[in-house]
């Protein structure tokens, strides 16, 4: 194809496009199979077969081990380089000992693992071949829900397989694999067993999405399919062979989502942008001076419109960059600059908070008691952990229903800090119309929870 050139359907004049066949002549040939082989120890088929006593029942050397089996793995892969350089997922080549690729010119060739990147599933192979036929990589930011899209892959191994859909939604999370960077590309394309690592493409021919999860009760399609988008693909990508592994930024906060009541209780005129949590010590946030309580509300000037969102746009920033964050706080927009850290998954301040919060409105409905020596021990704080310990929630009350638990700290109510009943009466007759703002310690992290409640 000659650059510029555009791949479409076959149109005719009412407009309307009746065949994908110039798109899939130019796509498919990019698209390979994955197989890869792993050896594992065979299952024991009986409980005492290495016990001597029952040895002379299973024949052979009592103690003998069974010899090992070996697993099989299929999927789809991408070529991004006519160097020989494959796109695929890391499940499908995980803990693989051999791993070879299938072109559909029906040559084989052993590959090599370039690297692998387990928070986004993906990983990069590489086969002694050149001059093979490549994907361009679209931009996946400019796709457009209702957009169609065309998968491509080998589902179930019965050979590459195109099937159609459109794109359903965008900056889909669905915490199937581990969670940790994840902003799919939601999809109706048939996608099946085996389609794992394989292209999905716009009707131009460009790579917009990995193929790498489906939603479904019974292990087949429905439907509901999930692409890593390219955008996020060729960053990791390029990261794996140039450096072999992957590189993230770290803000070194917690942040929540902001529903409607937080929202009302922060003085937010709209439901937007991610409340901050907690601050982790000593970390680029605190450094650059993001508090507790801050509203972020733009990332290098783009609209943060969630917590997955910010996570995204921070990690791929990466560690080191100079990033400007836009801040609410106390009803004043600034902008602060921020050096981002080296991402580390066991840093418990660099996760999220999903605690959304809402209730009806009524008295907030706990038993509490402050916090001493022994009661922090008992619930696994600080020592010198201060607020008030939830002792018991009326299942019925606004407190219950926003999301406040049994064994969470209180620990402000309105930025008021609360030691005994006084405070929290006093705190919450700051509130006036509005939801009651109360920030909890909870399993080490620091939430805030909005509570609506009658004067």
């Amino acid at each position: 194809m000659a650059p510029g050139q555009s791949i479409s359907g076959h149109i005719e004049p009412e407009g309307n496009i009746v065949s994908y066949a110039n798109t899939v002549d130019h796509v498919a040939p990019a698209v390979v199979t994955v197989r890869s082989a792993k050896r594992v120890r065979a299952p024991q088929q009986f409980p005492f077969s290495n016990d001597p006593f029952f040895g002379w029942l299973f024949g052979g050397e009592q103690g003998a081990q069974r010899p090992p089996v070996e697993e099989h793995a299929l999927g789809s892969g991408v070529i991004v380089r006519s160097d020989g350089y494959i796109l695929t997922n890391d499940h499908v080549i995980d803990g693989a000992e051999e791993i070879s690729v299938d072109l559909v010119d029906r040559r084989t060739f052993k590959a090599k693992l370039v690297g692998a990147d387990k928070p986004s599933d993906l990983a990069v192979l590489k086969i002694e071949a050149n001059n093979l036929p490549v994907l361009p990589l679209g931009n996946s930011d400019q796709v457009r829900v209702g957009d169609v899209c065309l998968a491509v892959g080998n589902p179930l191994g019965i050979g590459e397989t195109v099937t159609a859909g459109i794109i359903s939604a965008k900056g889909r999370q669905t915490d199937l694999s581990d969670g940790s960077f994840e902003d799919f590309l939601q999809t109706d394309a048939p996608i099946n067993q085996g389609n794992s690592g394989g292209a999905l493409v716009n009707t131009r021919g460009e790579l917009i999405g990995i193929n790498s999860q489906i939603l479904s009760p019974n292990g087949g399609n429905i439907g509901i399919g999930f692409a890593i988008p390219s955008n996020m693909a060729k960053n990791v990508m390029e990261q794996l062979i140039t450096h072999g592994k992957v590189s993230r930024g770290q803000l070194g906060a917690t942040v929540q989502y902001i529903n409607s009541d937080l929202a009302a209780s922060l003085g937010l005129k709209q439901v937007q942008g991610v409340l901050v949590s907690s601050v982790q010590p000593g970390g680029p946030a605190e450094k650059a001076g993001i508090r507790q309580g801050d509203v972020i509300l733009a990332f290098n000037g783009a609209s943060v419109d969630d917590v997955n969102t910010l996570r995204n746009k921070v990690a791929s920033a990466g560690a080191g960059t100079e990033v400007t964050l836009t801040v609410l706080r106390d009803g004043k927009h600034q902008q602060i600059r921020v050096k981002l850290g080296e991402f580390n998954p066991n840093v418990a301040a660099s996760g999220q908070n999903r605690q959304s919060g809402g209730a009806p409105s009524g008295r907030l409905g706990i038993q509490a008691t402050p916090v001493t020596p022994d009661v922090a021990a008992q619930l696994g704080v600080p020592r010198n952990t201060q607020g008030l310990a939830v002792i018991a929630v009326d299942p019925t009350g606004p407190a219950a229903s926003a999301g406040i638990q049994q064994g969470d700290v209180i620990q402000q109510i309105n930025h008021q800090p609360v030691r005994n009943a006084n405070d929290v009466a006093s705190a919450l007759a700051k509130s006036g119309g509005r939801p009651a703002l109360v920030q909890v310690l909870r399993g080490g992290q620091s939430l805030f929870i909005a509570v609506p409640f009658n004067k």
